[in-house]
């Protein structure tokens, strides 16, 4: 039996295909961009090459989309046609073909703007149970995309496991004011405190959903770096950040002073993965400890998928300010 990849080209596809490979399984990947782990070059949205790739497939992981960075250069109708309509392709060709588990790649960008609170209120403890307010065509998409998911379970049984997987792309951000601030490796080390998650832990996300996916029916789950924060903390990350980093890490000042670093003075939100990895089984390895140990030891904190799978770009041209334009 086989297991099907969609967007193979992509971060997250190609790692998945590599990891899938080296264990011995046989994958197709499939992506509308030819790369070596691409085997049939086609797009989601299109039935006749959904139905040729998922002969005798038994799990689908789905992680090709059109997300953020394509906001500005490509319409709402694209969004639609690749997140909406590519997934339900998916979705029935699944149940056709009898697929014993559908792994959804969604994203912590469908809670939207309910991860803004106002500057005067504790910042946000992320869980699935709050409610999603998408506040853009990505956001909106994938939310779509899970209820289908969460439909097709319904009505037919196809086990289904949404993960809403937090930053793990290794370009720089989009917020010029964050970039100018504060170094790339920097941002990124202060993200996995709250928003960030390494690739090999997204990659083993996954395999968990598909192993436990028959067993759990349908589900959704957040995919982020174990934090060390807490409740109590919330109202003092908004206004101190540094104050409760040290709590934790009392020596993370000094680390960072060496290398010119800063804490963020402020957080807005903490998405919690305690759900996926009680459910999934999930032991995520990379977090901020695990960088802080290899800083001070003088050791690449990447993880060995990471480093293989590199940094891909969004786009085919290059952008005169940041790495793709923003709204």
């Amino acid at each position: 039996m086989k297991v099907l990849v969609t967007g193979s080209a992509g971060h997250l596809g190609e790692a998945l295909v590599r990891t899938l490979r080296q264990a011995g399984q046989e994958t197709i990947g499939l992506d509308i961009k030819p790369s070596p782990f691409t085997d049939i070059v086609g797009s989601v949205a299109d039935q006749d090459c959904i139905a040729r790739c998922m002969a005798d497939v038994h799990t689908v992981y789905h992680a090709a989309t059109l997300h953020k960075p394509h906001i500005v250069t490509h319409s709402m109708q694209d969004f639609v046609e690749t997140n909406i309509q590519g997934t339900l392709a998916l979705l029935q060709q699944a149940v056709a073909s009898r697929v014993r588990a559908f792994v959804f790649t969604s994203t912590t960008s469908v809670f939207g703007d309910a991860l803004r609170p106002p500057a005067d209120q504790p910042a946000a403890w992320v869980t699935e149970t709050v409610t999603p307010i998408p506040k853009n065509i990505y956001g909106v998409t994938k939310t779509a995309a899970e209820e289908l998911c969460q439909l097709f379970y319904r009505r037919h049984g196809l086990a289904n496991v949404v993960l809403r997987t937090s930053r793990f792309f290794p370009e720089e951000d989009d917020d010029k004011a964050r970039r100018d601030a504060y170094r790339d490796d920097n941002a990124k080390t202060n993200e996995l405190l709250f928003r960030r998650v390494e690739l090999e832990d997204v990659v083993s996300a996954h395999l968990q959903a598909a192993k436990y996916a028959v067993s759990i029916g349908f589900g959704r789950y957040i995919i982020s770096a174990t934090t060390p924060f807490e409740p109590a903390d919330l109202t003092e990350l908004r206004t101190d950040a540094p104050a409760v980093l040290r709590r934790y890490f009392p020596d993370y000042e000094a680390v960072y002073r060496a290398r010119g670093w800063q804490m963020f003075p402020a957080i807005d939100r903490v998405y919690v993965n305690d759900a996926a990895r009680t459910d999934l089984r999930w032991q995520p390895r990379y977090d901020f400890a695990h960088v802080l140990r290899c800083l001070k030891a003088g050791d690449d904190p990447q993880s060995p998928i990471a480093r293989a799978v590199g940094s891909k770009g969004y786009h085919a041209v290059t952008f005169a300010d940041g790495p793709y334009p923003v709204e």
